[in-house]
């Protein structure tokens, strides 16, 4: 039996133990896409507790909570942060097959040194452990970046934010990481939500721009577009909860934003129109400045009304939705407007479909021009990226993929690097197990680091010292 995470943990044969070690191990971290706080980085933050660092702002262990019948005061609620902690140990080891139980464990082990696997019989000795090392000044927001290896982070970002704080993480000359704002503009996309007319006026003024049209409209993104790329943005993100293909002409594009701007509600095919616009204006804005686009599509956001009353958005209470956009990718590309491109599908069984649609649309001299995206969200467990992995190695190339994120708030989530590149090295060393892959190290080692780390700093151009 083998022990229980150890330092050979999910590498089954000796190929995939010398690839891990030798080669994926030896890169740093580069995390193109997460949910980290600028302020936070900025004020270089210290958590006062484990229950701050642990289960302040992460939905994935809020999900295993509710699952294990966890009243949600313990949760999000108000209960005291030692009663919320041992309300998570008691849930965690029901985790067994879920990647929460490693990923907790390989982050007390990389930055507290305990390899107890915790429960309720030890949750107090480990939370005060936990707290106690909390309280040193390397345990900073910042320090805790660096020690994860990290070379660069990319955090998400709102058109109308004024980045500070980027600023202000740019102008301390002691810290090494580079933290660049990624444009998220949901917002100005959403003019189904509550406060859209608002958050308009809001782009509005920051960009000095009075939006009547989408004319307007356009003027004032592509401002808040420049004012983002001279303080080094490079990649935009979108959660896309659907994206049916809807053009317009420019006069039905005007008249379809004025409506929108004087409060009228739009029905699901002007708001699928309305989105397809957006798109595609942003997407040829991307291209004209060689930024990367994300799209991340599948969603169905805040499924459990009454949780979401109680706590908001982002609780972990959201599933599954299968849409599609080819079309969309489609008339980009043939209006020579289509930019880099990262496609992420929570739906599984996309993995075939987006497979066979980026080879359609390669080229322009850009390797891997379109990627599919690391396994998201409730697929970035074993089983999913390797179904992920096995899917692209097979209808695209896998040592093209620009590899993982944490798509994360915490400032100890970067281990799932670790995981990832366990995994990927397994997977790799089983093809030359089985003899479908030569056992060449000089080329394993460069596929291995390529999709650990290199090829997303080729494929972003970040600017590395």
């Amino acid at each position: 039996m083998k022990p229980f995470m150890d330092s050979d943990f999910l590498l089954q044969t000796d190929t995939a133990k010398k690839l891990y070690h030798d080669y994926a191990k030896q890169v740093p971290v580069l995390d193109y896409h997460c949910h980290l706080v600028p302020k936070e980085i900025a004020e270089d933050i210290h958590f006062k507790n484990m229950t701050e660092l642990w289960l302040g702002a992460d939905h994935y262990k809020w999900r295993v909570m509710r699952s294990n019948g966890v009243d949600e005061r313990f949760i999000t609620g108000d209960a005291p942060d030692e009663e919320k902690f041992h309300a998570f140990a008691k849930a965690l080891p029901n985790c067994i097959g879920n990647p929460m139980y490693h990923w907790c464990h390989l982050e007390l082990q990389r930055y507290f040194g305990i390899n107890e696997t915790l429960s309720e019989k030890n949750w107090k000795e480990i939370y005060d452990k936990c707290n106690e090392i909390l309280q040193k000044p390397e345990m900073s927001a910042k320090n805790l970046i660096r020690m994860s290896g990290v070379t660069l982070v990319c955090t998400t970002d709102d058109p109308i934010d004024d980045l500070h704080y980027h600023e202000q993480i740019a102008a301390d000359s002691d810290f090494d990481v580079q933290v660049l704002p990624a444009w998220r503009p949901d917002l100005a996309m959403s003019p189904e939500k509550e406060g859209f007319v608002s958050y308009i006026q809001k782009l509005g003024k920051v960009s000095g721009v009075t939006i009547t049209d989408f004319t307007t409209l356009k003027e004032a993104l592509v401002k808040r577009l420049d004012y983002f790329a001279e303080r080094g943005c490079v990649v935009s993100d979108h959660g896309l909860d659907y994206a049916e293909f809807c053009p317009l002409s420019e006069e039905e594009e005007n008249a379809l934003v004025k409506k929108s701007l004087a409060g009228e509600t739009l029905t699901e095919e002007e708001l699928k129109q309305y989105r397809t616009m957006c798109m595609l204006f942003l997407g040829a804005e991307y291209k004209k400045r060689n930024w990367v686009m994300q799209l991340h599509y599948g969603a169905k956001r805040e499924n459990n009304e009454l949780v979401f009353k109680s706590a908001g958005a982002n609780a972990g209470i959201d599933c599954i939705n299968p849409k599609g956009f080819v079309a969309e990718v489609a008339d980009l590309n043939r209006e020579g407007n289509l930019p880099k491109t990262i496609i992420y599908s929570l739906n599984p069984t996309d993995n075939a479909l987006i497979g066979t649609m980026i080879g359609c649309f390669q080229g322009d001299g850009v390797r891997g021009k379109i990627q599919q995206g690391a396994a998201w969200w409730f697929n970035d467990h074993k089983y999913g990226m390797e179904e992920h992995m096995k899917s692209l190695a097979s209808l695209s190339l896998l040592g093209n993929f620009v590899g993982m994120l944490t798509d994360s708030r915490s400032f100890i989530s970067y281990p799932r690097h670790e995981y990832f590149r366990r995994i990927l090295c397994n997977y790799i060393g089983n093809l030359v197990e089985n003899g479908e892959y030569p056992e060449d190290y000089d080329l394993l080692g460069e596929i291995v680091k390529n999709i650990s780390y290199y090829n997303a700093v080729n494929y972003f151009g970040f600017d590395l010292k």
